[in-house]
């Protein structure tokens, strides 16, 4: 592999930054949420949403709580430019959501979008987006910086004609490709439409700047923010926001850095779909704020049904492994897991008990377990299951929380054996009910017989 072709991918994408602060903040705070899966998620799907998905998927969002929802891009497709006016006709938006839609810096596109917008009664985000970055500039729209700079506000100059009188209007502006433009031509470009658009404490204008591909770690996208936090003009009438894709697999890492180094909005999908490997896991970031102990401000605690919902309107299987929300992240097979999490179960309870207090009021410290899976609506009868790689923990959890069975150190050391012969030879998880008959089967017992 001549990986030597690509070493200079740091240097296009260094900034001039020494003292930087960012390694020592902490995230005290959940940013402005905004899924991007009715526009984003959706155009990179094979078979995009019909309106019934487009629906319930919205109505899903808006039910967990989030308060901003970039809902379509009205200049693509008659589809997007009736859900777009469905949402006003319908009222399918409370009072206090923000309404986003998408355009490109064109003219004919920016009319199509002001038009879809128009009379809606909720506050509206205008988002236009350019690419900015130097291969995009000659090879995509051959264009200089003073040509493509002309181009971008000549696209923020059609929008505030358009859409300037309407009180309920802001402006977002995204130099495409953000990560690997020069960081003083960003700046530039930016600062230029919060000129246009008189950005102010009142009437504020946000700054998307995404790492449309993502080619550099994690700390280098949170300097590049951190650049633009110190040095934007207007920055008291900026929201400044980060909208990370996943090319390294270091999106979620990504969003939580640019947090520490002044972002106040991430962009993403409820559990990261997106083109190529996807935008940055909404899920996921929420749920790390909420196992740190900061409110995420959404509302995760019947996450199967909101991923039963997900993918169904996608059409895409959340992985099994994906973080919070997969069928197996809760369950652990390894003996010393089982052995562990039982042990932290049964301190639990017993903290609990001492303290006059329920399970769920006090301090969680369950080994393996970074949150209550009850948090998210899971229950505990999958945290544990037994294959050939368990141990005796597992087996003696399962039994006494399937049946009440509670057996001696002894039997469980004894037990596990015989429980181990049996998966080496299947090769088969075992259930309860199953361990239930291995035991009876073992000492001879009836099913429904108590152990002595």
């Amino acid at each position: 592999m001549a990986s030597h072709r690509y070493r200079d991918v740091y240097q296009r994408v260094s900034v001039p930054l020494t003292d930087r602060t960012w390694p020592s903040n902490r995230i005290t705070a959940a940013p402005l949420w905004v899924p991007v899966d009715l526009r984003d998620g959706n155009q990179a799907l094979a078979e995009p949403m019909d309106p019934a998905r487009k629906r319930r998927f919205f109505e899903m969002l808006v039910a967990m709580g989030y308060k901003e929802i970039e809902v379509g891009y009205p200049s693509a497709s008659q589809a997007d430019f009736d859900f777009v006016r469905l949402i006003g006709s319908a009222n399918l938006a409370p009072e206090d959501v923000t309404i986003v839609v998408f355009t490109p810096a064109r003219v004919d596109l920016i009319e199509r979008t002001v038009e879809s917008v128009r009379g809606l009664r909720n506050r509206v985000v205008i988002h236009m987006y350019t690419a900015t970055a130097p291969v995009w500039r000659e090879v995509v729209l051959g264009a200089s910086r003073t040509e493509l700079t002309d181009i971008i506000v000549a696209g923020g100059q059609r929008i505030l004609a358009l859409a300037g009188d309407m009180p309920n209007v802001r402006f977002q502006f995204s130099p495409e490709v953000f990560m690997l433009t020069e960081p003083d031509y960003a700046l530039e470009v930016c600062d230029r439409m919060t000129t246009l658009w008189d950005a102010t404490t009142q009437r504020p204008v946000t700054l998307n700047l995404p790492t449309t591909v993502e080619v550099a770690t994690p700390n280098v996208y949170a300097d590049q923010i951190e650049y633009m936090h110190r040095n934007l003009a207007r920055r008291d009438s900026v929201i400044l926001s980060v909208h990370p894709h996943n090319d390294r697999g270091t999106g979620v890492a990504a969003a939580e850095l640019a947090l520490l180094a002044g972002a106040q909005r991430v962009e993403g999908c409820v559990f990261g779909n997106g083109e190529r490997t996807g935008n940055v896991d909404l899920a996921t970031l929420a749920l790390n704020l909420h196992a740190q102990g900061v409110d995420p401000m959404v509302d995760f605690s019947d996450i199967d049904e909101i991923r039963r919902t997900v993918e169904y309107c996608t059409r895409l299987p959340v992985p099994q492994r994906h973080p919070y929300a997969g069928d197996l992240v809760y369950t652990a097979f390894s003996g010393t897991h089982q052995d562990a999490i039982r042990k932290g179960f049964a301190e639990h309870r017993a903290r609990a008990a001492r303290e006059g207090r329920s399970e769920r009021e006090i301090p969680w410290r369950v080994p393996y377990l970074p949150i209550d899976p009850a948090d998210v609506g899971r229950a505990y009868d999958a945290v544990i299951r037994v294959n050939s790689q368990s141990g005796k923990g597992g087996i003696a959890y399962l039994l006494e929380a399937e049946f009440g069975l509670e057996l001696s150190r002894a039997q469980q050391i004894e037990f596990a054996r015989h429980v181990q012969k049996y998966t080496d030879e299947t090769g088969a998880e075992v259930s309860a009910r199953r361990l239930r008959e291995l035991f009876a089967e073992y000492y001879g017992v009836p099913v429904e017989s108590p152990v002595s």
